[in-house]
């Protein structure tokens, strides 16, 4: 175990002026707050702490980091408190080792909601400091390390969150030594078959190509010699966890990959490394579509190279990364390798913390941040920040020249909500390198994109399962759940408003604020919204209101049912008559419905679906709230409205409100027997769509000798259309007999 005067030393190797009393009482502190625990692998658990603090010596970062970093397991392992801490060692630590401890005793019903509030917590610390990711995956990365020391039923749920989260985290930070460890050593623990398998093919590769990487690093930096260009040439090979991934994504053997072996061609400014390019290209050929500037367009994680893949010496396809020195830096350890953390107390306006605000990483952490901020459940956030965290990239601009960086596979839709959230609500279509394309188009490298918008437009729903970005995902969500509330709280004032006429009460919308507590909802849209979805009825609204107000319900007798007309009382405290099974059709058709709700189909502007039998304009129709689900338009004759003879407050009083303008038809299931002769069904189809109806679904109830039941859900445009139908199915030499199914 390292001593407290070695840690000291390694700090001071990079930083003279290291502040040797923090780091001497952290060491202190942290041993004898951690005691005699134990880790798995038997060792004292203060070996943990200290190895995190040597991986970040490893960076080169300072003092007030490598202690968070000896102080990051005490307020949750030990008996040291956030107070003890900022007394001892000052706010700014305490904070960061709090920002790094993880959420106990969680209400929530799954380890995944637990897993989603943790990364939470630990993105709105990031946010506030980049020092307590640094710490945080100096943590993960011992804890993979030493991950074999785990009891095993725990190894590959540690080991899959690594490989779905932190690695992806590091990398998106610009961290890719820290990344491609972190996958290579989950990638042991989730498949280790494929690991061993990968492993053992590339040491053999190596081995026979350890002549023609030497020729290669030779070749080159002669070639460079011979340009006057100052270089430094690595041979790299690439990890098992990048080479499984590449050979799955693309089908390939180990044999088909090209990039097994890459060379990293270093040098001191970006007009060297162009000059290096040169001196390449004009000595061997390129290959085709593998050249990529990085320089003149980084990536989102800061990272910037020059790469290109050539047919080098001995016809060999040699792949190059050109870089400056700090370049390289910046790849290997992202946010680390900028120096705007250290000399803390000399940075202006408390920029002395934290990454600059101003580079690529910070500003994808603000995105997520702002995801956070909507108020997603766990498991949505989640997903949102794993889709936030892929690598693989498309660059894009707009009309007016600026770049969007998406995932690989995004659309305009990402595209569009990438530029601003309400461009992506207000999204209609997209012109792509000037031409209307359709928005599920799988976008490309250079594509220009121009959204067209409307303000009347609302995201589908179905965009959900289109868009790759998770912040496309989660607006479109929110924005689903803004509609629907909509159209609920619609709903709820229409309810209230003739409740409140028949109590012979005037509405106002004010009247509810002063009774919220007794509803239990925290504002007046939730009221109306509640009301709308079945939630909460009129008569408990009004009582609430008016405490003397007396619901004198009435409730139909089975006598009073076969007599005919009987009152119900709907949830909004109306009073309306629904004929009986012996009511007559001209009693049906003539009887008003003054007051009723108006229903127009189910793109109206109500939460509205149709009774399985369906509805058509003509039908008289009478509405059942279904909690949570809006209203359920039914036939007055349906036999299906028996079943809620004992719940008249779920009644609602509906008629038609047809828009001429807007062509929409309706459902309407039939009943036809069909003559078992060859060409029968198609007959009737034929006839059915010469008659302008649509057929949805079609079932065979029951088949005999000569004749076959069929069950067809059709849409029409209204009554008439449908008796015309039924009149001529009657009338087909292919059926005996058609009718209207109700109930």
């Amino acid at each position: 175990m390292m001593r407290q005067y070695e840690l000291v030393e390694r700090v001071q190797r990079y930083k003279p002026d290291v502040n040797e009393a923090l780091l001497n009482k952290a060491y202190v502190y942290a041993m004898q707050k951690h005691g005699h625990q134990r880790r798995a692998s038997g060792d004292p658990y203060f070996s943990h702490p200290l190895e995190v603090a040597a991986i970040l010596t490893d960076m080169h970062l300072d003092e007030a980091t490598i202690a968070v970093a000896l102080l990051h397991d005490t307020i949750e392992d030990t008996s040291a408190t956030r107070q003890e801490i900022d007394e001892l060692f000052g706010p700014d630590i305490g904070k960061l080792v709090e920002g790094l401890t993880k959420l106990k005793k969680l209400d929530l019903v799954s380890k995944k909601a637990e897993q989603a509030e943790n990364l939470r917590k630990l993105l709105l610390a990031i946010s506030e400091d980049v020092r307590v990711l640094l710490v945080k995956l100096a943590d993960r990365l011992h804890n993979m390390r030493t991950l074999h020391h785990v009891p095993e039923q725990k190894r590959l749920r540690i080991a899959e969150e690594t490989m779905d989260i932190y690695a992806p985290l590091a990398g998106r930070m610009g961290m890719q030594d820290m990344r491609e460890e972190l996958e290579d050593l989950a990638f042991q623990y989730t498949n280790p078959d494929g690991y061993r398998a990968v492993t053992e093919r590339l040491a053999e590769i190596f081995e026979r190509n350890r002549g023609v990487i030497g020729e290669i690093e030779t070749a080159l930096s002669g070639l460079f010699a011979k340009h006057e260009i100052k270089a430094v040439v690595k041979s790299r090979q690439k990890k098992p966890w990048s080479v499984f991934r590449k050979m799955e994504t693309k089908a390939l053997s180990l044999e088909q990959l090209s990039d097994i072996f890459g060379f990293r061609v270093l040098v001191d400014t970006v007009d060297e490394c162009y000059r290096a390019l040169g001196a390449i290209h004009s000595t061997w050929s390129m290959v085709p579509g593998r050249f990529k500037d990085y320089i003149s367009t980084p990536k989102q994680n800061d990272y910037r190279s020059i790469h290109t893949t050539i047919v080098g010496p001995s016809r060999q396809r040699v792949e190059l990364q050109i870089r400056t020195f700090v370049m390289n830096d910046v790849a290997e350890y992202g946010v680390a390798a900028h120096s705007i953390y250290k000399d803390l107390g000399n940075r202006p306006n408390g920029a002395g913390h934290g990454i600059s605000r101003d580079t690529n990483a910070y500003g994808w952490l603000r995105r997520t941040i702002e995801v956070l901020s909507e108020g997603d459940n766990p498991e949505e956030f989640l997903e949102n920040t794993r889709l936030e965290m892929f690598q693989d990239q498309v660059f894009c601009f707009t009309p007016k020249g600026k770049l969007i960086a998406l995932p690989r596979g995004a659309t305009p839709i990402d595209f569009a909500y990438a530029v601003h959230t309400d461009v992506g609500d207000t999204c209609v279509g997209a012109k792509v390198n000037g031409r209307i394309m359709p928005l599920m188009t799988e976008l490309k490298n250079g594509d220009e994109v121009e959204i067209i918008r409307s303000k009347a437009q609302v995201p589908p729903a179905a965009w959900e399962h289109v868009v790759v970005t998770g912040k496309a995902r989660s607006a479109i969500r929110r924005a689903t759940r803004t509609a629907i509330r909509k159209q609920y709280s619609g709903l709820g004032t229409r309810i209230l408003e003739r409740a409140f006429e028949r109590a012979g009460k005037k509405f106002a919308k004010d009247s509810l604020k002063p009774v919220l507590h007794r509803l239990a909802r925290k504002d007046v849209e939730d009221v109306l919204a509640a009301v709308g979805r079945g939630e909460l009825t009129s008569p408990d609204v009004l009582r609430a209101v008016f405490p003397d107000y007396k619901d004198e319900r009435v409730t139909a007798t089975p006598k009073a049912r076969e007599e005919g007309w009987f009152n119900l009382r709907n949830a909004a405290g109306m009073l309306f008559q629904i004929p009986g099974r012996s009511t007559s059709r001209k009693q049906k058709k003539n009887k008003k419905q003054d007051g009723a709700l108006p229903i127009r189909g189910v793109r109206g502007d109500l939460p509205v679906t149709f009774a399985p039998e369906g509805a058509v304009p003509g039908d008289r129709i009478v509405g059942i709230l279904q909690p949570g689900s809006g209203i359920t338009i039914y036939p007055i004759q349906s036999p299906s409205l028996t079943a809620f003879d004992d719940q008249p407050e779920r009644w609602i009083d509906v008629r038609w409100d047809i828009d001429e303008d807007m062509k929409e038809r309706f459902p309407a299931r039939v009943s036809v027997t069909a003559i078992n002769e060859p060409g029968s069904l198609a007959e009737i189809a034929q006839l059915i769509a010469s008659n302008d109806a649509n057929i949805h679904t079609l079932s065979m109830v029951r088949t005999a000798p000569d004749f076959t039941e069929m069950i067809f859900d059709l849409e029409v445009w209204d009554l008439k259309h449908l008796n015309r139908l039924l009149s001529q199915l009657k009338d087909s030499s292919a059926v005996s007999d058609a009718k209207r199914v109700n109930g």
